[in-house]
Order: C-alpha cells, then structure tokens, then sequence
C-alpha cells in the first residue's frame, strides 16, 4: 500500500506519498481501507519534529479517517467487514489502509458521505471530552472557544449552541467571523483588533466565561484567566501561542476557577479517560444530533492524498473555515 511518510523533519516537502508495508489487525483491531483523512495541528507538529505517535502507534501522520472495514481481528464484536466507518486514531491515517481498535470505530453518520465522514472523529471527540465530559458546559453557561472558524472551532460553536450555552468566538477575518456566527455564536471577536476578555465581560454584564477552550496556550493564557467568571473552566488544548506562561494563582483563587490542559492522542485506547470511552460517549451524545441534521461538519475542501504537502501549506495558511481533508 501508500502512505504519506517522513524520511525527515521540516517543512511540508518532507511529506513523501510511497509504498509502504500493509498493516495488519491485532487482536481487539480491525483494518480499514481509508477513503480519507484529515489534516490536523497535531500533524504538523509531527511532521515538524515535536509532536512524535505514542508508542505502539503508526508513524505515518493522521489522527483520523473514513472508510470501509476489510478485515478483523481477533476479539472484535458488533463490526462486519464491509462496513462504513470513520475513527479516531493515534496516527495512520494518511495512509490507503490502517489498522485501529475497534473501540475507537465509529459509524458513519446519516446523512454524511464517506469522504466528508472522515471530518468528525478528531473534533468531535476533542469538543466533547474536555467541553463537556471535562469541563462540564451546561444550558446557560458562556462559553468561548478560540479559533472558532478552525474545525475544532466551528464542531464547537455548534455543539455549544445546541447545548443552550451562550457562544463567544475569536476569529482573524471578517469572512470567518460571519461563519462563526451562522453556526451559532453571538458574538464573534477580531483578534487582531480587539481585547477578547474586555468584549465577552462587556457582553455578560462583568460575568465573565464559564468555560474557555483555548488552543493557543502561553500567549493567551494571562487573558483567559482574567476572562473566567467565579467557577470558570479554562481548558487547554493547543500551544500554537507557546508553551510557557506565568500563572496567577490569586486571581484563580479569588474565582474558584481552574487551568486544565489535555490531549487526545496519548490516551489509551480503553479504560477510564481512554479513547474508547470518549468515543462511546460521543456515538451516544453527538450522532443523533449529527444523523438529525443539526450538527454538521464544515470542510473547506478536500485534497488527494498525495498532495498532503499542499493541504499542509493551506492549514498554516489559516485561510481555510473548518476542515481540510485528503482522499485515497
């Protein structure tokens, strides 16, 4: 089979379409033959050195994918060669075929095709998991998410929204504003030109967010702090803003708020906090809503595989809304 490799570190050159040996499924795994995957942060950072696959994961990049089973392991129940699925993975999916847990397996979704399927499992478990499962948004709540015209972003405007929390978003440009907002947020805030703590305090009368989902890290996290109102929930995701930051741990405890900071890709693939559960919960919690047509998923366009070189050069761009995806 093919897959997108890295004979070395660097810019998005180094990304190689070859022949590479086929997986095969382990016990409790099943192989899929991949329609497509999608391109994340975190690829980048692999492809740039920084970010390597947990051990025992394939090396190729890609955190998820779309596609249709072709063999299965030992263990596995409920899934049947020949079925469309989409996954979360610890990386393989730029790749013609991967092999995955069958916990982290998903059923594509009514209403989605098979290529745009593979737009879901990445976000949809990232919002869910620390939104949610973590940080415990609920009806009423303020809640901003940076990045709002990203895929993170736009997956959790929407979930926010339905949900019945007031959404707040930053966005570089007016065009990705106005998306942000026929998604459902109130208020989307020009981060180039505008304090984003003073707007979302102005907006609810001094209160402040309740929950922050943050993927920039240092460079924003004095400003979340200040914008969390009392109980506030900062979550961290990313570190595009860097890594190191100082902390005020008055303002903290004078709010009774908290600093969370997590990622996906290391978690297990079950027990508690593992892959399989979030999954679990995302199968039974956003499906529904997704096969009902009130939650979508945004793609911007979508790339042959073999130009993901191309789809890299486009994400560090940041002129795309949502998801950029390559097809086999």
């Amino acid at each position: 089979m093919r897959a997108i490799t890295l004979p070395s570190f660097g810019g998005p050159e180094v990304l190689t379409w070859t022949e590479v040996p086929e997986p095969t499924p382990g016990p409790g795994e099943v192989l899929i033959d991949v329609a497509a995957s999608a391109v994340n942060r975190a690829d980048v950072m692999q492809r740039q050195g920084s970010y390597p696959s947990p051990p025992g994961a394939s090396a190729y990049p890609g955190l998820e994918c779309s596609g249709r089973i072709t063999a299965i392991g030992s263990a596995v129940t409920g899934w049947h060669v020949g079925d469309k699925v989409c996954a979360l993975l610890a990386g393989g999916g730029y790749a013609e075929r991967v092999a995955v847990p069958a916990g982290q397996l998903l059923p594509i979704p009514s209403g989605v095709d098979l290529v745009t399927a593979a737009a879901l499992p990445e976000v949809t478990c990232t919002v869910w998991s620390n939104v949610f499962m973590l940080a415990g948004l609920a009806a009423g709540d303020v809640f901003l998410v940076h990045g709002g015209s990203s895929g993170i972003g736009t997956m959790a405007i929407q979930l926010a929204a339905r949900a019945g929390a007031r959404v707040f978003c930053t966005a570089g440009t007016p065009d990705k504003r106005s998306r942000c907002l026929e998604l459902g947020a109130e208020v989307a805030i020009d981060y180039h030109n505008e304090d984003f703590a003073d707007r979302v305090r102005k907006a609810t009368d001094g209160r402040g967010a309740d929950v922050v989902l943050d993927n920039m890290g240092a460079a924003y996290l004095e400003r979340n702090v200040d914008v969390l109102a009392v109980g506030g929930r900062l979550v961290v995701i990313g570190l595009q803003g860097g890594a190191r930051a100082e902390l005020n741990l008055g303002t903290l405890l004078r709010k009774r708020a908290s600093v969370n900071a997590t990622t996906l890709r290391a978690r297990p693939p079950d027990g508690p906090g593992g892959k399989g559960e979030i999954v679990a919960a995302v199968r039974e919690q956003v499906w529904p809503a997704i096969a009902a047509g009130e939650i979508r998923p945004v793609v911007d366009q979508v790339l042959p595989m073999a130009q993901a070189a191309q789809a890299h050069r486009l994400l560090e761009a940041s002129a795309h809304v949502g998801k950029i995806l390559l097809a086999t």
